[in-house]
């Protein structure tokens, strides 16, 4: 694998996941298949324990090769994040170091808030078994720890990229927090809904189900109240109408 020239890096639109001593290369390859289900691509590996390449972390990556294609190794964290101007460290434990330290949900903002200035942002993890050292977090000016339940926190790197990874993808997402799955129908119009409402209220007349005039008013509100709710298709309401319709004549199969 290539190293980068030494210098400024060149400006990027994401930023760049740096794994530092990985342990096992099918980590390697889960964790650069979270980083492009999110939308990262670039890659740095710091003195890989099973030497790189590696064929284990090729099968893990299930066709995220771009990412592994791309990866580039260095010796040391230093030679790693020497032409980025921002550098964060992902750390569940306090080792006494005076830092700012981020959830990835605040951690994500900044990172997009740098890279439309310019500045090239990196992410170090750090190795499966005791995560990052000291000498490690020191060439971090931010840390990134993520809330987990305080009695079991392990995480393996795979895992720590795709939390972090999210947060990045879903700081700028805007998808609709709730929609139709099927984009080829639409919601029903108010006045599809009152019409449906009369249908259905006529039907009920005649059927001798709305007899009792003083629980007549709050029945019709309940049942008004229900079809609101109910966030239906224009082609619901069309089949309501057709149960509706169905039902007042009267025909019933027998078994």
């Amino acid at each position: 694998m290539g190293r980068p020239s030494k210098g400024r890096a060149t400006q990027a639109s994401t930023p760049t996941v740096i794994l530092v001593r990985p342990q096992l290369g099918e980590n390697i390859g889960m964790a650069t298949r979270a980083m492009l289900n999110c939308g990262l691509s670039s890659l740095r590996l710091v003195a890989p324990r099973d030497g790189w390449p590696n064929p284990k972390a090729q099968r893990a990556a299930s066709g995220a090769d771009v990412v592994l294609e791309k990866a580039v190794l260095f010796d040391s964290v230093a030679e790693a994040v020497a032409d980025l101007e921002h550098v964060l460290a992902t750390t569940a434990r306090n080792r006494e170091l005076t830092q700012r330290i981020l959830t990835p949900r605040r951690a994500a903002a900044d990172m997009r808030g740098w890279i439309a200035d310019g500045h090239p942002v990196g992410i170090l993890f750090g190795p499966e078994r005791a995560g990052l050292t000291n000498d490690d977090l020191v060439c971090a000016d931010t840390v990134i720890s993520i809330p987990l339940n305080p009695q079991f926190s392990s995480l393996n790197i795979a895992q720590a990229v795709l939390l972090v990874a999210y947060e990045w993808l879903t700081a700028a997402d805007e998808t609709p927090a709730q929609r139709l799955s099927d984009l080829a129908v639409r919601p029903a119009t108010k006045d599809e809904l009152q019409n449906l409402f009369d249908h259905l209220e006529r039907a009920l007349d005649q059927s001798g189900f709305l007899r009792h005039k003083a629980m007549r008013q709050g029945m019709v509100q309940n049942l008004r109240a229900f079809l609101q709710r109910a966030n239906m298709t224009e082609q619901e309401v069309r089949s309501f109408h057709g149960v509706i319709k169905y039902l007042a004549k009267g025909k019933h199969s027998e078994e």
